[in-house]
């Protein structure tokens, strides 16, 4: 998932006091866009400072800038952390108010706006990967908490973590819910889900013993009720298991498990069930079980330690 900034996927939040923040996400087209807006105590014109000069963002930023400050502009980020530093360009500059540039694949516009004797701050994020959602948004709720700290003077004390409020913007933005879609021959329900454990933890989570071969009996961490299992068709663990399953004794489809690198430090979980045409109401009961599986895996991930 690089086609978005590695670094504000932070799994921390700030420990500074919250000022009013309120997230939105929206799409446009084949992009997402998530808009954050954060009321600061303090005047727009610190504010600019704190978010365009590199002396300033060294404090709350997620990388190492330097800018060329005009529109048109080269900006560069180094992210540190062995991700690779990145060009963008500046496509916005409105001093002391609007500041817009691209970062890989991703646009960031931050704008200062007036709000009596402080500053409504607005983040506007565009981004291709809809599912790492909930990631920018809690690693910019993160570095906006460093941002009022570093404004209001005081140290900016690296954050604790705040897996919580991940989850917690999973459901805000739907991206619990899962998609079901005619297919050939028949029906795809799917669930995409970014976690916040690695996929080695997370397999461990659905079946902590040997993995199983094919042509074996699929692990119960790997079902949901009221769909019957075949056997194992395909496993490499910890990345993707693939068994068929049945109905009234006949082979009806498949379920497949994926586990890839995701936003942040946890995987990317993608579960789909096909099925055929005949079935319909077994794609309704597919949609239902599946979504509170994943939500039961997420849940148990987030109560475990790392």
């Amino acid at each position: 998932m690089n086609e978005t900034p590695v670094s504000p996927t932070s799994s921390r939040s700030p420990e500074s006091p919250e000022s009013s923040v309120n997230e939105t996400l929206a799409v446009d087209g084949d992009r997402t866009v998530l808009r954050m807006e954060r009321r600061l105590g303090h005047p727009p014109e610190k504010v600019w400072r704190a978010v365009t000069d590199p002396a300033h963002l060294a404090q709350w930023f997620p990388a190492r800038v330097e800018a060329d400050l005009r529109a048109g502009g080269r900006i560069s980020f180094d992210p540190g952390g062995g991700h690779p530093p990145t060009d963008g360009v500046i496509t916005e500059f409105d001093p002391p108010r609007v500041i817009a540039y691209t970062w890989g694949d991703a646009l960031l516009r931050w704008e200062a706006r007036p709000d009596g004797a402080g500053t409504l701050l607005i983040l506007t994020h565009t981004f291709a990967d809809r599912f790492g959602a909930a990631s920018f948004a809690a690693g910019w709720r993160t570095c906006t908490g460093m941002l009022i700290q570093a404004l209001d003077g005081g140290l900016v004390r690296a954050p604790g973590r705040a897996e919580g409020l991940h989850e917690e913007l999973v459901a805000k933005f739907g991206l619990d819910e899962g998609t079901s879609e005619d297919v050939a021959g028949g029906w795809r329900v799917r669930f995409e889900r970014q976690l916040v454990r690695p996929a080695e933890r997370v397999w461990a989570e659905l079946h902590p013993g040997t993995a199983p071969t094919p042509g074996e009996a699929v692990p119960a961490g790997f079902t949901v009720p009221g769909v019957t299992p075949g056997a194992v068709t395909e496993v490499h663990a910890p990345d993707l298991l693939e068994y068929g399953w049945q109905h009234g004794g006949r082979p009806a489809g498949t379920v497949r498990w994926e586990l890839a690198p995701g936003t942040g430090h946890g995987a990317r979980l993608v579960v789909t069930q096909t099925g055929p045409r005949d079935l319909p109401g077994a794609r309704d009961e597919a949609l239902a079980a599946w979504r509170t599986r994943v939500g039961d895996l997420a849940k148990r991930l987030l109560d475990t330690a790392s």
